[in-house]
């Protein structure tokens, strides 16, 4: 099941080419391609392409020129003490640095035929020119301009060659704006988001507070306080000079997220957050601690908020989920409908209670015509259905709509396996 099914935002689709990420002569080169595409957020928030006539809404990739103006002096990458400087390549800590301007970040190459295309090692790169001008695909960037003045940007954005009469450009919310995305554009979505925000909150050294800075086109951060030219005369060395520790990668949050089903399998356990919209419920999820396993985090996480036991717990399927970057890690479970539920431990539920597959089932039929209504602009008369569940574009849909049609079996394990 794990490797046959991949969730919305999921499939990592762009050859990431992380080995080229120290080069600045790399980078430099296919920055300045005409074949890039650029993916802009304003704290958080992406670009947003909207059709006058259809309103279909499209995730906005504009070309480097475009985005030129956002950017800062060249060199974009490898960047010297001050602003123009190129910085010494062999010097780790200056591998593909961005010291000046906004922090960006490369995303990866999606390629002309990923079944055909051969792995690009860094000795190809002799002459990056030449070899990015052969490149077969599309280079992606990203960046988030909520640090630069608002007038820059806005101009950036009504003169880009993506916006006409036909074509809005717009920063949207993220969650809004993601379900309108294609399978391709959300994946990438996913990376982007979770890169640029990393890049952003992260702008002080976490050992001694100095600034940080950017490496490895945006998938390393460094203190400053490590600069050849720094002067830390009088002051402690940062603790994240000693060591191999000394720089910060971008971090995953793995979170659990479980499909609790009864022992009979007529019946699944759902749960309502206090911050949940009216009469919606989902499945139960959490963070993993520390010292645990998956399994763990998934008993853990339901005697915590809903006072359930879980036993055979199997895992489904994972789902990046950028806000800001969790992995969502998906999971089954058995346990017995007829023991109490308690949601006083940790207080975080509203509410928890069994559906039977049959409920499941009307409302899963009332939210496909609700949307079948929608995309043909008529209006869905059907009665309101008895609670609403999470769409198939994020994991927790696909685990109870799997359930409720067959897809995920009970495990017909014992309670030993606890």
């Amino acid at each position: 099941m794990a490797e046959r099914f991949v969730n919305f935002m999921g499939g990592s689709p762009l050859n990431r080419l992380s080995w080229l990420r120290p080069s600045q002569s790399f980078l430099n080169a296919v920055i300045t391609s005409p074949a890039t595409r650029w993916i802009l957020f304003n704290d958080g928030l992406p670009l947003i392409a909207t059709h006058a006539i259809t309103q279909k809404r499209t995730l906005a990739l504009l070309p480097t020129d475009d985005v030129r103006s956002l950017l800062g002096i060249e060199p974009y990458f490898g960047q010297g003490r001050f602003e123009g400087e190129t910085g010494h390549p062999d010097a780790p800590v200056l591998e593909a640095a961005r010291l000046h301007g906004t922090r960006i970040v490369f995303l990866g190459l999606k390629e002309a035929d990923p079944l055909t295309a051969a792995a690009l090692p860094s000795s190809d790169f002799t002459d990056p020119q030449a070899t990015v001008a052969a490149l077969e695909g599309t280079p992606f960037f990203t960046i988030d301009v909520a640090d630069l003045e608002d007038a820059l940007v806005k101009e950036a954005v009504q003169t880009s060659q993506r916006a006409d009469s036909s074509i809005t450009l717009n920063f949207m919310d993220s969650r809004s704006a993601m379900t309108s995305l294609d399978v391709f554009t959300a994946a990438v979505f996913a990376e982007a988001r979770s890169m640029a925000d990393w890049n952003r909150r992260n702008k002080f050294c976490p050992a001694c507070g100095s600034p940080t800075f950017s490496l490895w086109a945006g998938w390393k951060l460094s203190c400053a306080s490590l600069l050849p030219w720094a002067n830390n005369a009088g002051g402690r060395p940062c603790p994240s000079g000693r060591g191999t520790q000394n720089f910060c990668y971008p971090r995953t949050d793995p979170v659990v997220i479980m499909v609790v089903i009864d022992k009979s399998d007529d019946k699944v356990l759902l749960g309502r957050n206090k911050r949940f919209p009216s009469k919606f419920y989902s499945a139960l999820a959490g963070f993993v601690e520390p010292g645990e396993s998956y399994e763990d985090a998934v008993k853990r996480e339901m005697w915590e908020e809903a006072g359930v036991r879980v036993w055979n717990v199997r895992y489904h399927s994972g789902q990046p989920w950028p806000f800001p970057a969790n992995l969502m890690l998906g999971f089954s479970a058995t346990a017995d409908s007829s023991a109490p539920i308690r949601t006083d431990l940790d207080n975080e539920l509203e509410d928890a209670r069994w559906y039977t597959r049959e409920e499941v089932l009307a409302v899963l039929a009332h939210q496909a015509g609700t949307q079948s209504a929608t995309n043909s602009h008529e209006s869905a008369k059907e009665a309101e259905p008895l609670f609403k569940m999470p769409p198939p574009t994020a994991i927790a849909g696909v685990l109870i709509k799997q359930w409720a049609e067959g897809s995920i079996k009970l495990d017909l394990g014992t309670k030993g396996n606890l």
